[in-house]
């Protein structure tokens, strides 16, 4: 991290301004050569100078420039950002100046990289900068900005400082026998400790199943014979035309995917094809995709025909079904009932004709994943598969600790899960790191960031 790196921190386009970021032990010297202004290299920390970027006596763009000087800016080196005008062909011309004055391109994400290898901000921290970027509904914003500021980092802290305090007791114990002041380490002492412990990574645990609802929605797949309306369902539950209707049987023979927003959690719908029996090859890709699609899914709502009595293909679906989180729409309730169903069923009745039904859908969904009580609850989530790998993991470990208390495993054995435990948590939040998953993990990062 010898080199100063430049990148463009404004999406590219027409707009009213670009800012040009340069971070590094060069950046203020870099920026000045080509600033006709204040001199930059004798102005306050955190100020802004107006005046224009120069290649040679050629006047590039009007510009705001902000120095930021070391440690207290974002990577801890020194930032100057350039504000231009925001068309492709200025922002370019001053990112090319950079470079050619000896700044390196920076990699994605690679600002946010320094400020972690920095110490300025923790792993979880830096994955939650990526998150808040990525934000599309109020809920994820401020998801993420839980694990921007911190607060995901100190639960995880806390757990570490539990587990530390309980190894240095040990350790006390083993080395130190002597001391007549120092906590005595015994089973039942441990078996509290742990216990604590355990509670703190299962309340992580269960959190970040609501962590991943906000993060990436709900996976809705509507599935059913050819011609129950699964198509039309979609289309008005989306209020536009997305999915083709005719009458003809099996008009949709591939995925068909498309978003809703509810409560701010985002709903991915996926139409699929019609599940039968079919000799037909392009019609059989689509219903083997179907079934995939069931797999996968977090719901599936299930569309059958109110007015046919059941068939062999529903009773397979519905079998299919039955260990998935479901829901039964029964359509075309405007016609006469035909189909008789179990007692057990979840079921919503309504049809597309007149749209009945399709509110109180919406209302079950809402109600299964109590989607209107996550904007009442601290938004301090686990929200990758990375972070709840590790913490489950750590709960795995903490169990084995309980286990081996019961079995009277001695004190000095059960610290070495303790340690393994420790040393994923401080994996987790970035206290100890391999290079290769770091840069893995800022790779995903947008340019500029």
């Amino acid at each position: 991290m010898e080199d100063t790196i430049v990148a463009i921190s404004t999406s590219l386009g027409k707009g009213a301004i670009s800012i040009i970021r340069v971070s590094g032990k060069d950046a203020l010297n870099l920026v000045n050569n080509i600033f006709k202004g204040k001199d930059l290299t004798q102005v306050n920390s955190h100020t802004i100078h107006y005046g224009y970027i120069i290649d040679g006596n050629e006047e590039i763009d009007e510009v705001l420039v902000m120095v930021m000087l070391s440690p207290k800016t974002f990577t801890t080196e020194d930032i100057v950002e350039i504000n231009c005008h925001g068309s492709i062909a200025t922002t370019n011309r001053i990112l090319e100046l950079l470079i050619s004055s000896g700044a390196r391109l920076a990699e994605p994400g690679e600002f946010t990289k320094r400020a972690f290898l920095n110490g300025r901000i923790s792993l979880l921290e830096a994955e939650s900068v990526s998150d808040l970027i990525e934000s599309k509904s109020e809920t994820q914003r401020k998801m993420a900005l839980n694990g921007v500021n911190g607060r995901l980092t100190e639960l995880v802290r806390n757990i570490r400082d539990k587990i530390l305090d309980v190894i240095a007791n040990i350790e006390v114990n083993i080395d130190y026998p002597e001391y007549d002041d120092a906590i005595e380490v015994t089973h039942e002492f441990l078996k509290e400790k742990v216990n604590s412990m355990k509670q703190d990574l299962e309340l992580l645990l269960s959190n970040s199943k609501v962590g991943r609802i906000i993060k990436s929605g709900i996976d809705v797949a509507l599935v059913g014979r050819p011609n129950v309306g699964k198509s039309s369902i979609l289309n008005a539950l989306l209020n536009e035309d997305k999915a083709i209707v005719t009458d003809i049987s099996g008009t949709t023979r591939d995925i068909i995917e498309a978003k809703m927003n509810l409560n701010g959690i985002e709903i991915n719908l996926i139409d699929t094809a019609g599940i039968r029996e079919t000799e037909d090859v392009v019609e059989k890709i689509g219903v083997d995709k179907s079934k995939k699609i069931i797999d996968k899914a977090d719901l599936v709502i299930l569309v059958l025909n109110n007015n046919e009595e059941l068939t062999n293909d529903d009773l397979e679906l519905l079998e299919q079904i039955k260990n998935k989180t479901n829901l039964i729409f029964l359509n075309k309730t405007d016609l006469e009932q035909k189909i008789k169903l179990p007692d057990n069923l979840n079921i919503v009745k309504g049809n597309t004709k007149d749209l009945n039904g399709l509110e109180e859908l919406k209302q079950k969904i809402i109600e299964m994943y109590e989607l209107d009580k996550i904007e009442d609850k601290d938004l301090t989530y686990l929200s990758n598969v990375r972070q709840i790998t590790l913490v489950t993991e750590s709960l795995n470990s903490i169990k084995q600790v309980l286990k081996d208390i019961e079995s009277d495993i001695p004190v000095d054995m059960l610290e070495i899960h303790l340690r393994n435990v420790f040393d994923k948590l401080g994996i987790l939040i970035g206290e100890t790191y391999e290079d290769e998953l770091i840069d893995k993990l800022f790779k995903n990062f947008c340019l500029g960031k």
